[in-house]
């Protein structure tokens, strides 16, 4: 597939390592102008945002309607400058992006890996969930497949309010290896029975 990744930070340039292993075209849109957004955006099939969460607005309006109709994968954590939650409890990030981008099928992953285990989906030799949140079927199941390729285990989580969890997931995990000291190498893991 043709993946437009929007922020060149380690989160985006971690996915695109892991999804280029899987024999997918990538192309990078931030605030380089040799790399528009906007154009990144139109060129895509599917459109990852990984952006800093202050940047996920302005970012959607630049995208605008070359979203439409596509699968965009929002890996933002809805974080302040404190690393505490900024958005929560009623709502998400993930669920306030399809007010500015209505046409877009929102899906929410990858957010709570730590970038350098997006692009292998493993800790070590333990493969890590990803777990997946949209109200589109067809969409979750895009993303989904790409998850398995790149190496996780795809966990659906249901609709996209599941990301009131996902979210609050990702900064329990950031306060681990930040504030305990457990450093980066960690991740979830779903085990099943």
């Amino acid at each position: 597939m043709k993946v437009a990744i929007i922020g060149k930070g380690n989160v985006g340039v971690a996915l695109a390592s892991g999804l280029r292993k899987a024999n997918h075209e990538i192309k990078f849109g931030h605030r380089d102008p040799k790399e528009p957004v906007l154009d990144a955006a139109k060129w895509g099939e599917v459109i990852i945002l990984a952006v800093p969460h202050e940047a996920a607005n302005d970012v959607a309006r630049a995208i605008g309607t070359a979203a439409d109709g596509k699968v965009l994968i929002d890996v933002t954590n809805a974080l302040d400058e404190n690393m505490e939650l900024a958005v929560g409890f009623t709502t998400s990030a993930a669920e306030e992006l399809p007010k500015q981008l209505p046409k877009a099928h929102v899906v929410k992953a990858f957010n709570t890996v730590f970038a350098p285990n997006q692009s292998a989906g493993r800790v070590g030799k333990e493969q890590l969930t990803a777990f997946v949140a949209g109200n589109d079927q067809k969409a979750k199941q895009v993303v989904m497949q790409l998850i398995q390729e790149m190496g996780f285990d795809p966990i659906d989580s249901g609709p996209l309010k599941s990301a009131r969890y996902l979210e609050p997931m990702a900064a329990l995990i950031i306060g681990l290896a930040l504030r305990m000291n457990m450093g980066t190498k960690i991740g979830y893991k779903l085990v099943k029975a």
